[in-house]
């Protein structure tokens, strides 16, 4: 998991704990924060750059979820950060 010298740091969102944490009223972290080194667990995961300047945070929240009912989203500010949309070739989206 390296983007050239660089370690990737990949944070995957896990389905099967949300799930579970919504049947069982518990609270156990759904975010892993995964490098080719280790596995670590959180509730929030905040991106920043190397100087420490905050780009966005991934956020669970499952007592207070967006209107939409989503439970863990990304939040960015546009102030420091953009986001670009990407659409794969081939795949139709409205």
């Amino acid at each position: 998991m390296f983007w050239g010298n660089k370690m990737k740091k990949i944070i995957h969102v896990n389905q099967h704990v949300i799930r579970r944490n919504t049947k069982q009223g518990t609270d156990e972290p759904v975010l892993t924060v995964k490098t080719y080194k280790e596995n670590n667990y959180a509730h929030e995961a905040i991106i920043k750059t190397k100087d420490g300047v905050e780009l966005g945070r991934v956020i669970y929240s499952p007592h207070k979820p967006l209107s939409c009912g989503a439970r863990v989203w990304i939040e960015t500010d546009t102030e420091t950060s953009d986001v670009e949309l990407v659409i794969r070739e081939g795949e139709q989206y409205e």
